[in-house]
């Protein structure tokens, strides 16, 4: 009996070690996973404060512009329809473009309560300097992947979102209120 006991024991004792060779092993593979999130979202950061730094612009301004020299005039309910931004998000987002000089707003012909955002020049070229924006980086990429590929991360992207409860997040976009450094306007502003 002292034998079974003793064999009991280190049976125990080998699914222990076992375990905690699995727990290490997963926590290394989940410290992996932690880190590159961390990157991920550090990259996008990068990339919007790129963007501001060196245009002056945050990514939803930034991405009106690209919108509207795209596809040309278009009302703030249909720009906001396009990007998932709200109304009165969107409204803030075209005051302070035209702040800036960049965008205008024209009555529409036959119909006076429509607003039509549109390009100045110096907003077109600025338009057509801007670089892609980290998303459509991210787009490019994935087309390029096998679609099983593509499948497998869609799921362990969802799997991860559920992981942190994100189900009421939406991917809209983010209008950050602050005065970059390269917006001459603000400069104006505060010297008055």
């Amino acid at each position: 009996m002292l034998v079974g006991h003793v064999f009991q024991k280190a049976k125990l004792m080998q699914l222990f070690n076992g375990e905690q060779a699995m727990y290490a092993e997963n926590e290394l593979l989940i410290q992996e996973i932690v880190s590159a999130i961390r990157k991920f979202v550090r990259a996008v950061s990068l990339d919007a404060f790129k963007m501001s730094k060196q245009y002056g612009l945050t990514g939803p301004q930034s991405s009106i512009l690209r919108t509207l020299v795209k596809e040309g005039q278009l009302s703030s309910a249909s720009l906001s329809r396009r990007l998932y931004v709200t109304p009165s998000n969107i409204t803030g987002i075209i005051d302070r473009l035209e702040k800036k000089g960049l965008v205008k707003r024209t009555r529409k012909e036959g119909d006076r309560r429509v607003a039509l955002i549109t390009l100045t020049e110096s907003g077109t070229e600025l338009s057509n300097s801007l670089p892609d924006p980290i998303e459509k980086k991210l787009i490019y990429e994935l087309a390029d992947l096998e679609p099983e590929h593509v499948r497998i991360l869609a799921l362990v992207m969802n799997q991860i979102l559920n992981l942190i409860d994100a189900k009421g997040v939406d991917d809209a976009f983010l209008e950050l209120h602050y005065n970059p450094i390269h917006d001459v306007s603000n400069e104006k502003n505060r010297e008055s």
